[in-house]
């Protein structure tokens, strides 16, 4: 009979998959700001973190599911082109994952913060913009600066907030614990 070796870590990384999306719902749908167009929120810290930690498909994964989820409890349809938006929080960042431990703690911040800029130009300014104007009806040209300066002044803070968590003792424990887990796997 052969055993599965990969069930506990499968399990794990699901844990950390619902934790990252439960703090995206808290962070996006209770504990925010909720302006029409315009929402000052923390969640995507969270997706972007699970990028970071997970990988690109786990931080989209989260992105996805806690998109749908916290629809569902406001009480709305999910806007697909806002739902690009959560998924990209955790693509992209979790694509800039693999080159970090490459670099110097300058150039990982460099590449964490432009990760994030990329995701708000691409997800916020873009999808998130076309979703309003489209799916919802708001006025593009309204809008579109207001959307520019909240993106520009949340990217900074996520910038900051994921730096701060991704060069914390949390950072190097979730790594070491999950090579550790490798190695008790390869030796059963």
């Amino acid at each position: 009979m052969q055993k599965r070796t990969s069930q506990p870590r499968s399990v794990t990384l699901l844990v950390y998959m619902a934790l990252f999306t439960a703090l995206n719902v808290i962070f996006t749908r209770v504990l925010a700001f909720d302006l029409g167009p315009y929402r000052i929120a923390f969640g995507p810290v969270a997706t972007i973190m699970a990028g970071l930690w997970l990988g690109p498909v786990c931080g989209g994964l989260c992105g996805f599911m806690a998109d749908v989820l916290g629809c569902f409890i406001q009480g709305y349809p999910p806007n697909p082109l806002i739902t690009v938006t959560a998924i990209l929080w955790g693509v992209i960042p979790g694509l800039v994952r693999k080159m970090l431990p490459g670099l110097d703690r300058k150039r990982r911040t460099a590449a964490i913060t432009l990760s994030i800029a990329v995701s708000g130009l691409i997800g916020s300014i873009g999808f998130t913009t076309a979703g309003l104007v489209l799916l919802l009806g708001y006025n593009f040209y309204v809008i579109f600066p207001g959307r520019v300066v909240q993106t520009i002044l949340m990217a900074i803070m996520y910038s900051v907030i994921c730096c701060v968590l991704y060069f914390s003792p949390l950072t190097r424990l979730y790594f070491s614990g999950l090579q550790a887990q490798g190695r008790k796997q390869g030796a059963v």
